[in-house]
């Protein structure tokens, strides 16, 4: 028998913090503590030499269900459409007009934390909508 593997999600990016922070809003997820002996961290990166400050950070869903997300600092930018992108379940069981509210509520409520909203509703006839969106770094995802 195969056992289920557990998994993280990393994002290669400019700010991980930052980004972190961002999508424990977007997902309700959590930021760890900072490690033991630091009281925040800011006093962490401190005593860090200067290359690897802020070099990563991680959040995780406080369930333990969802998988955890790393954040990694990469000297590149962005230069191509994801080749994997996070699809945002919040009209999961939801049909007609109810799911479509569904989906543009949660846009309402991810623009203001930064994230842009990049077209309309697409929609399709099994009922499989979804909004498509960027993060505050320029990453596709979707609401549906």
């Amino acid at each position: 028998m195969t056992s289920i593997k557990k998994f993280q999600v990393t994002f290669d990016c400019a700010e991980p913090e930052r980004l972190a922070r961002f999508w424990c809003e977007v997902l309700g997820y959590v930021a760890p503590a900072p490690p033991e002996g630091f009281a925040t961290w800011d006093d962490f990166n401190r005593t860090q030499p200067p290359e690897e400050r802020d070099a990563w950070f991680s959040c995780a869903d406080p369930s333990g269900a969802g998988p955890r997300l790393f954040f990694q600092r990469v000297p590149e930018g962005k230069a191509a459409k994801n080749r994997v992108h996070l699809d945002v379940r919040v009209g999961t069981g939801l049909v007609g007009a109810e799911r479509l509210a569904a989906l543009e509520a949660e846009c309402a409520r991810l623009v203001p934390l930064g994230a842009v909203h990049v077209q309309t509703l697409y929609a399709d006839d099994k009922n499989e909508s979804c909004i498509p969106m960027l993060d505050i770094e320029g990453n596709e995802f979707c609401i549906d």
